[in-house]
């Protein structure tokens, strides 16, 4: 496949190159193992290891405790819990960067800057008018800067210490769940692109890789901006599957330039399928908890098959 091998930061660090480039020449060749973790004990990461003898290839970590509008008042348990469970994962991130061969992967469920309760990155949660991001000088603006200005301080240290990291951020916008998305496509994509600017050309994150996980024309940033394209996938039931439909689409609707991923997936692909017919996906990630410790989704016997298979990269 013929994928752009060169960030769109046109400053990034060698590592970040590499990577990217890796990961080119991994699409319909291979795919990578992934599994995401939201608490510092990463569970599921042992629980994969346990079961295979292997540790994934991306680890994905979640920044939602490091959000900065947090309303702790009016919070049902299940939040507090969640929030509570999820500090201090950047600390656990730096170690697995520093003592294994893993990929990082960083998203963030952004309680709103502004206003909120409970699970604040649910549209549902929030009154929060992501539109008025785009407006300058409103409360709404200088909230979503105040608040990506401190994300780009937690993200620092991983700079410093040139680890590159897939960074996924405002995912999942041909949606209205999260208030990211709430006002549309298009209103997110400039978002994204207001957020590149800040962390590309004012704090020089150069360590990032862009990576935009949503399959609609009107969002999609543009080529200039992403550096991995992808899509959060959600099957109604169990399938055993390729995705290629769903490749199909995304590449359809955004662009055939950029290596493509299953950014998040419910039901991890069929790995000799895909060994078949090299749909060129260069990396899964398996969502958090049930999804990987239950077997409701992915039984022990599908991880084991998976990771198994001589296509399947892994640690």
């Amino acid at each position: 496949m013929n994928y752009d091998k060169i960030p769109v930061n046109k400053n990034a660090i060698k590592e970040a190159k590499d990577l990217l480039s890796y990961l080119a020449d991994t699409a319909g060749n291979a795919i990578l193992t992934g599994q995401h973790t939201q608490t510092n004990p990463m569970e599921e990461y042992h629980h994969i290891h346990d079961l295979t003898g292997s540790f994934p290839k991306v680890v994905g970590f979640e920044l939602l405790s490091y959000s900065p509008n947090i309303n702790y008042d009016d919070a049902d348990e299940a939040c507090l819990t969640e929030v509570y469970e999820n500090r201090d994962t950047l600390k656990t991130a730096m170690k697995i960067a520093e003592t294994t061969d893993s990929i990082l992967c960083f998203c963030f469920h952004w309680f709103s800057p502004i206003g909120g309760r409970d699970k604040a990155f649910y549209s549902k949660n929030t009154d929060f008018d992501a539109r008025q991001v785009l407006i300058e000088g409103t409360p709404e603006r200088n909230a979503f800067y105040s608040d990506l200005e401190g994300i780009a301080k937690e993200l620092e240290p991983f700079n410093e210490k040139n680890i590159p990291i897939l960074w996924r951020p405002l995912h999942e916008v041909e949606g209205t769940w999260f208030w990211w998305g709430a006002q549309g496509g298009e209103v997110a994509k400039e978002m994204y692109i207001l957020m590149y600017d800040l962390f590309v050309n004012k704090y020089h994150l150069d360590n990032l890789l862009w990576v935009w996980s949503s399959p609609t024309k009107e969002s999609y940033p543009g080529d200039e901006y992403v550096d991995v394209i992808g899509w959060d996938i959600y099957l109604q039931g169990k399938e055993y599957t390729d995705y290629k439909a769903k490749y199909e689409e995304l590449i359809n609707n955004t662009t055939t330039k950029k290596v493509p991923a299953l950014t998040e997936v419910g039901y991890i692909p069929d790995i000799q399928m895909l060994s078949e017919s090299r749909v060129p996906w260069a990396y899964y990630m398996c969502w958090s908890k049930e999804f990987c410790l239950e077997e409701q989704y992915n039984t022990n016997e599908d991880l084991k098959k998976a990771y198994a298979n001589p296509y399947a990269i892994k640690q």
